[in-house]
């Protein structure tokens, strides 16, 4: 019902910027700006993380403690599109990045991946040091 697509990942030196872009395209007659939607990583050898949220209401957002302060996630309706703007990169921030959209247990933390029932292909990120 829901396909994501990200874009935006590459190569940057530390300390640099980048801006995931997930783009959505919806089935259903729900609306975009319904869904809470998510951003995960999975850096190499290691399990899939939660990085950042944005709920429908109010846009409110949450992040992992790792990125807090460096990363904002935001959303455009109309473009049916979601954001993570990327700051002060890390190598540790290595890792292929995720977008989800919500559709799984709502009981779930929006931390969780079991909130989540849509995701994309996924868009690497490589922080050179």
């Amino acid at each position: 019902q829901v396909q994501l697509v990200e874009s935006g990942g590459g190569l940057v030196p530390a300390g640099g910027s980048l801006r995931l872009s997930c783009a959505a395209s919806i089935a259903s007659g729900r609306s975009f700006s319904s869904y809470a939607m998510g951003w995960f990583r999975q850096a190499p050898g290691k399990e899939r993380e939660f990085v950042a949220a944005i709920r429908w209401i109010a846009g409110i957002t949450s992040y992992a403690d790792s990125v807090k302060g460096r990363f904002t996630i935001s959303r455009d309706n109309a473009k049916i599109t979601v954001y993570l703007q990327m700051n002060s990169l890390k190598p540790e921030d290595t890792a292929v990045y995720y977008c989800a959209a919500e559709g799984g247990d709502y009981s779930s933390s929006y931390h969780s991946e079991g909130r989540y029932d849509y995701w994309g292909q996924g868009t690497q990120v490589t922080v050179s040091s």
